[in-house]
């Protein structure tokens, strides 16, 4: 509705996990960093941790477009709120095995033939489970442990990625085995003033904008009122954008940036 007014191609602050928006502040671009290091190394497993909308799907999604994908074989799971034969069927699925088998011994008999035969192939194996935090059954932990144990003598032959809210972190913890394999962890902090300029900057700059939009003023509130969070950003943000054009404003200042809040009850 209002990308024209303001000079866009597209919207700049959807909460979608589009790759082209991460910004790259020093703690992103360390996440990122170290999530590459542990595929390209071949190591067992890591963890990205952070509260709710600080940017780890992104960080994901972002991983899997790095990743070569003639090289890499990746199971991106978004909801492991399973049993433990429906998350290995879901992986099995993910790396692409088109008729899932039912008991559990033939699907782990189908992963193991999958990590042999991408190993074969020269091709490795990726496992990300999104939302780790939200798995209800600890026991779940230990069958995602369990992918770990195929390996070879000098290499494993899958890696394991864990990304959840901060409650995750003790949920692995109290699976030592799992625990030991983590070769990273990582936290997600919110995003300090100076980033939060930075950060809506960069959107809009991605979203085509051609000059500054938000005051600073503006982006002060918004520091203020968003905690530094990504998600509460975009949506004051992008009611900011609205509320600037229903008003034929020729920027987002502070009144319209309050006003914004105000409309999404007072926080984003």
């Amino acid at each position: 509705m209002y990308e024209a007014y303001w000079g866009l191609t597209i919207k700049p602050f959807e909460n979608t996990p589009d790759p082209r928006f991460l910004y790259n502040d020093p703690q992103h671009e360390e996440a990122l960093s170290r999530l590459l290091y542990v595929v390209r190394e071949g190591k067992g497993a890591g963890m990205l941790t952070g509260v709710y909308g600080c940017g780890k799907t992104l960080l994901g999604r972002t991983l899997l477009r790095e990743l070569e994908k003639d090289v890499y074989r990746v199971a991106y799971i978004t909801n492991p709120r399973l049993d433990d034969v429906e998350l290995l069927r879901m992986v099995a699925h993910g790396l692409g095995l088109p008729d899932l088998p039912t008991r559990k011994a033939d699907v782990l008999v189908a992963l193991e033939k999958i990590f042999d035969e991408n190993l074969r192939d020269g091709r490795r194996t990726v496992v990300v489970v999104d939302e780790a935090h939200a798995i209800e059954d600890v026991r779940l932990f230990e069958e995602l442990r369990l992918l770990l144990n195929f390996q070879t003598e000098e290499k494993f032959l899958v890696t394991l990625f864990l990304l959840g809210q901060p409650e995750l972190q003790p949920k692995v913890d109290s699976n030592k085995q799992l625990a030991q394999r983590l070769a990273m962890r990582y936290q997600l902090d919110p995003l300090g003033a100076a980033h939060v300029r930075g950060y809506i900057e960069h959107r809009m700059q991605v979203a085509g904008s051609a000059r500054p939009v938000f005051t600073p003023e503006a982006v002060h509130v918004i520091f203020e009122r968003s905690g530094g969070i990504p998600r509460r950003i975009n949506h004051i943000c992008d009611v900011s954008l609205l509320t600037g054009y229903s008003k034929n404003a020729a920027a987002v200042d502070r009144d319209i940036a309050r006003e914004a809040i105000e409309s999404l009850g007072g926080a984003g």
